[in-house]
């Protein structure tokens, strides 16, 4: 079921986030067309897309969120909350690990402060499935952050989509989805304040989008398609082993499950609980399908060379099915996140165990982390100078006038003047 290669034929497996020419083409007519037609352009697409009608509003106030949560299953609200208090707590956590800041320098004092983004715009795709997941860690995040304003934006949202968002502190959901959604939070509409923030995964076109707008307003990254890698030796057990990368398999073609394997002695052993498994998932057939297109087994001398092939690949979730599975965490630099020991299963990571599932793909988590607390938070800093020292004011003249910014170096003498 998985092409197996050695970690020499590996190489540079991680892919760029690279958006075809159409895709970024057609994302940016339609951000132009939001950007300067305002809500009647999004009614078009909203309609086009098959979104919302006429009479419908694409705006679904808090009230109409508390409403439809009161419509779902009992047992459905009570798992949102479970899901959403477990996410806060971890979110509070990072945020607790963070403090203003006072510290002496020449003449004074200066420091930072803490800051919410204060209008925080949520996306939550609902392509092959509809993800209130995905909602809570947005929005559960970014209300913790401290952030005032928070809207979600889902198409065609569904009552466990608006509930989710209620449970998690939403203010108003934006009924509409695709490039157009990310346009209207990043512009703006008459009614509708534009976004300080905008942060979740979506389908190529909302990446494109966000990155169009990127620099109009925050973007917290560009999302990939979803990949798994999983380090395996000799302790781990196929039948788990084969259920991970499934898993990681059935959200859709594109998605790009890898084994890195230690041990090619359970090599047939994982191949078959994979093709009998299958047999049995209902998304089987997109499942199969990834395997084909981007899947991998990828059989190493050790432990080591593992490592530096997890490293190069930089993946967006890491599990280490491994007897010294904390040994080798300690020696990962690149990963969105890592799931350290057979126990800690990735899908616990989906499903709001306490860290965030919107993470960097595409090799992009060797320089940038997954969606938290502080992509809702700004570290503003702040100067306090009782009185300039003269070296101070020296060394800002004689570098100004290097620069040949005189103007600069007139300002700094000012403060001598007045000593």
């Amino acid at each position: 079921m998985l092409r197996r290669i050695s970690a020499a034929e590996f190489g540079n497996a991680n892919l760029t986030h690279s958006l075809d020419a159409q895709t970024l083409a057609q994302s940016q007519a339609i951000v132009d067309e939001v950007r300067d037609g305002g809500e009647s352009a999004i009614r078009k697409f909203a309609a086009q897309f098959n979104e919302r009608t006429a009479d419908e509003p694409i705006l679904i106030e808090r009230a109409a969120l508390e409403a439809a949560s009161e419509r779902i299953d009992a047992e459905d609200l009570a798992l949102l909350n479970r899901v959403a208090k477990r996410i806060a707590n971890f979110a509070q956590a990072q945020f607790d690990s963070l403090s203003a800041l006072s510290a002496p320098v020449a003449g004074g004092l200066a420091g930072h402060t803490i800051e919410p983004i204060q209008n925080a715009g949520c996306y939550a795709p609902a392509g092959r499935f509809a993800l209130p997941s995905t909602v809570l860690m947005t929005a559960v995040t970014a209300k913790v952050a401290g952030c005032e304003e928070i809207v979600v934006a889902s198409p065609n949202p569904s009552d466990i989509i608006l509930a989710a968002a209620f449970v998690a502190g939403a203010d108003q959901v934006l009924a509409i989805g695709g490039a157009h959604a990310i346009a209207a939070m990043a512009y703006g509409f008459d009614g509708f304040t534009r976004r300080d923030l905008i942060a979740g995964p979506g389908n190529r076109w909302v990446t494109a989008a966000k990155k169009i707008v990127s620099g109009d307003c925050g973007i917290d990254m560009l999302a990939g398609p979803s990949e798994l890698a999983l380090v395996a030796d000799e302790t781990a057990d196929p039948v788990t082993i084969a259920a991970d990368l499934l898993a990681q398999a059935e959200h859709d073609v594109d998605a790009r499950p890898f084994l890195i394997l230690t041990d090619a002695g359970i090599a047939d052993a994982i191949d078959n609980q994979v093709k009998q498994q299958l047999e049995q998932l209902p998304t089987g057939a997109v499942a199969q399908q990834s395997l084909a297109n981007n899947g991998a087994m990828v059989l190493c001398d050790g432990v080591e060379q593992a490592i530096a092939v997890c490293n190069r690949l930089a993946p967006e979730h890491l599990e280490l099915h491994l007897a010294n599975a904390e040994s080798v965490a300690s020696k990962i630099r690149h990963a969105g996140c890592v799931f350290i020991g057979h126990q800690s299963a990735e899908v616990f990571g989906d499903y709001g165990v306490g860290p965030n599932h919107t993470l960097p793909t595409a090799g992009t988590a060797r320089f940038s982390a997954g969606l938290n607390v502080f992509t809702f938070l700004r570290i503003r800093t702040w100067l306090k100078l009782d009185q300039a020292p003269a070296e101070l004011i020296a060394d800002t003249a004689r570098l100004s006038e290097i620069e040949g910014l005189i103007g600069h170096q007139r300002s700094g003498l000012r403060r001598s003047a007045r000593n």
